[in-house]
């Protein structure tokens, strides 16, 4: 079994077929959560992310007028955190 880190459902590749509107470089919350189950296979609640940003845990992101905007970058580095390392066993690691 191959239990080398490797990104989830090749997500380069999954970037290449994104649709239009998530193809920028920051992303309104809504589309962070769209972004975060095509690429990384994450299922979260847009109010998940809003009450991470509250409280803390959730990716980075700025504000502009009030409106969160996620860089692609920060959701990409925040859901390789979330979802840890591959694993061999169910005694592997923390």
């Amino acid at each position: 079994m191959n239990t080398k880190n490797e990104n989830p459902a090749s997500a380069g590749t999954a970037k290449l077929c994104l649709p239009p509107h998530l193809r920028k470089p920051r992303l309104r919350r809504e589309e962070a959560v769209e972004y975060l189950g095509l690429v990384h296979g994450l299922p979260i609640a847009k109010a998940t992310l809003a009450k991470l940003a509250s409280v803390g845990g959730g990716p980075a992101y700025n504000v502009s007028v009030r409106t969160p905007l996620y860089p692609t970058g920060e959701l990409d580095r925040w859901a390789e955190e979330r979802l840890g390392g591959l694993r061999g066993s169910t005694s592997s690691g923390g």
